[in-house]
């Protein structure tokens, strides 16, 4: 019972580790391979201390236990072992990290807790409560539903009107439909329609679904009805059906979670910032606080309550308010109305006064506000992935290659919001393209000039904010404990 291994001296207790292997893989027994050395070690003196650990072995035969009676090595295996395991993670993480995180965390609610107040109380005084909602003053009509069973293509004459002679070599043909209405007053009923043929009207088919607007008159009389439009239901909702599906396909419940904060966010442009600018409202005041229920909704529903996703929402909210700063800088500066051709329509409908402008500078900022979100979270995820990846990184390394990576990122991000923005000028581009006036003058146009206010001021922000939500993200990950990350 009193045999020893030679090498204990040198190995101590990790001994055992690498002894069993062996023992094992060499198909002998313990005792045999111990002999040897046992008399070699019993020929060697001993000092008192070894003389005194003798007993140990003989109450636990193990070896590798000679100086477990002295009283400093006794813990040694403890913190030895645990830094390749998984204690060492908790037994020291728990320690100085988390006091650290906690008043990061609290920083966090401190800094936006009153944000989300203010976003909140912004909606409640800008909704239009008990207001009437906003009606044209111009009889729009009530659309009605139905389905061209017939076309011919000929003169246009009235009901009852025929056709006398040649027609005339200047005058336009006309399609005259033959259509039943499948709902509305007169569901079930045929009715006939003229419509004239001209470069800006839509071209109709047999088998077509159409709208008509219905001004309330006598069903039996077709003057009642006018051909507005084709119905489109049935098209997009197969096309937001398979969104849907890529969408939860790939991001599963991260995706689900996308998309219900997709929709929340519709709910918000459709219940709160439609009705509170047609009810006379600030237009910049309503959109800074839907952006501001949107951003909040957004991330947090679509990727948790966490420090990380907060500082993706105080880097987004900075970068609004720069964009908004500069635009209603530079729109100024360049004396833009906003009074293009749909915002004087849309003030011609309501009869009343709109502030023209300030509906310009809430469209920058909600049209901004869907880019800057991919670029906060892209660059706050490219943070904390460093952090785990190498947690030794400090905040100054972590911001120096989250900056590399957000350099690659600047550069898409400018390019879409541009080319975003461009395609929906591109109307307004072709029409002032045949003016034939110097660029000069095209690009000083107010439509044009619009679009290039809310482009660069966007692309401003975009880049604005990445180094602003890179030095939060690594200012905050490199005080997270590893855990956490």
């Amino acid at each position: 019972m009193n045999r020893r291994d030679i090498s204990d001296d040198d190995t101590g207790p990790i001994r055992r580790v690498t002894d069993t292997p062996s023992d094992r893989s060499s198909g002998t027994s313990r005792s045999p391979r111990r002999t040897p050395p046992e008399g070699t070690r019993r020929t060697r003196p001993r000092p008192p201390s070894e003389s005194r650990s003798e007993p140990e072995p003989k109450a636990e035969p193990r070896p590798g236990r000679r100086r477990a009676a002295e009283p400093k090595p006794e813990p040694k295996p403890e913190p030895t072992a645990e830094p390749a395991g998984h204690g060492h993670g908790h037994s020291h993480g728990h320690g100085p990290a988390s006091p650290a995180s906690r008043r990061v965390r609290l920083l966090l609610i401190w800094l936006l807790v009153p944000l989300a107040v203010a976003t909140v109380a912004a909606m409640i005084v800008l909704y239009p409560w008990g207001k009437d909602p906003a009606k044209s003053v111009f009889p729009q009509g009530t659309p009605v539903n139905a389905t061209i069973t017939t076309t011919i293509t000929g003169p246009c004459l009235a009901e009852g009107q025929v056709q006398v002679g040649e027609p005339s070599p200047d005058a336009k043909p006309c399609l005259t439909t033959e259509l039943t209405m499948t709902d509305g007053p007169g569901v079930g009923k045929p009715l006939k329609l003229t419509v004239p043929i001209e470069p800006s009207t839509p071209r109709f088919a047999t088998g077509d679904e159409v709208v008509l607007s219905y001004n309330g008159g006598d069903v039996a009389n077709s003057t009642s009805f006018q051909i507005v439009d084709f119905q489109r239901g049935t098209p997009l909702l197969l096309l937001a059906g398979l969104f849907a599906l890529a969408v939860i396909v790939l991001g599963r419940w991260r995706g689900l979670a996308a998309l219900v904060a997709l929709g929340l966010s519709f709910l918000v442009l459709a219940l709160f910032v439609l009705p509170s600018i047609l009810a006379g409202e600030s237009p910049l005041l309503v959109a800074i606080a839907g952006a501001g229920a949107i951003m909040f909704i957004a991330l947090y529903l679509t990727h948790g309550l966490s420090a990380r996703t907060s500082v993706a929402v105080l880097g987004t909210l900075v970068s609004l308010v720069l964009i908004g700063v500069l635009s209603a800088i530079f729109s100024a500066a360049s004396s833009l109305t906003g009074l293009d051709d749909s915002t004087s329509q849309l003030i011609g409908s309501l009869g009343h006064g709109i502030d023209a402008r300030g509906l310009l500078l809430a469209g920058v900022v909600i049209g901004a506000l869907g880019v800057l979100d991919d670029v906060t979270v892209t660059q706050t995820s490219a943070v904390w992935e460093l952090r785990r990846a190498n947690p030794a990184l400090g905040w100054r390394e972590l911001y120096g290659a989250g900056l590399r990576i957000g350099r690659d990122h600047v550069g898409s991000a400018v390019n879409t919001l541009v080319m975003a923005y461009a395609g929906a000028a591109l109307p307004v581009l072709l029409y002032t393209s045949l003016s034939g006036v110097g660029l000069g003058s095209i690009l000083g146009a107010e439509e044009i000039a619009q679009e290039i206010v809310r482009t660069l001021a966007g692309s401003v922000g975009i880049v604005a904010a990445v180094p602003v939500t890179t030095a939060l993200a690594a200012l905050i990950a490199s005080r997270e404990p590893q855990e956490s990350l």
